[in-house]
C-alpha cells in the first residue's frame, strides 16, 4: 500500500472493522463480538455454572478450565470451539439436566459461524 492509500473494511454481522491509512506493513483486525453473541455467551456461562454442581469432579474441573475462555471475546476462535466442544460433551453424559447447556452451546458456535 503506498502511503496515501485508505482503505476500510467493515463486517456489520460479526462487528469486525478495519481502518488503514497509508503506509507498509500494515496488519491487524479488530475483533468485536455481536450482541446476540455476548448474550449468547452469557447465557451458556449462567447454565454452565448451574451444571457444574451436578457433575463429577473432574467434568467440574474441565468446566471450571474452560469457562475463562468461553466468556472471553479475546480468546482465539479455535480455543474457544475445543472448550465449547468440550461442554457440549460434558451436556450430553449428564443426559436431560444437560439438555439447555448442549442447545447454549450450539447457539454459540452458529453464531460464531463454527457449526
Amino acid at each position: 500500500m503506498s502511503g496515501g492509500d485508505s482503505y476500510h473494511y467493515g463486517d456489520n454481522i460479526h462487528g469486525d472493522n478495519v481502518n488503514m491509512y497509508g503506509g507498509t506493513g500494515n496488519t491487524g483486525i479488530v475483533k468485536q463480538q455481536s450482541p446476540a453473541l455476548r448474550e449468547a455467551t452469557e447465557e451458556l456461562v449462567r447454565l454452565l455454572g448451574e451444571l457444574r454442581g451436578a457433575v463429577a469432579p473432574g467434568s467440574a474441573q474441565v468446566i471450571d478450565d474452560s469457562l475463562p475462555v468461553i466468556a472471553s471475546g479475546a480468546t482465539p476462535p479455535q480455543d474457544r470451539h475445543r472448550a465449547l466442544i468440550a461442554m457440549a460433551t460434558i451436556a450430553a453424559t449428564v443426559g436431560a439436566l444437560g439438555q439447555p447447556v448442549a442447545e447454549a452451546v450450539n447457539k454459540v458456535l452458529g453464531l460464531m459461524g463454527a457449526l
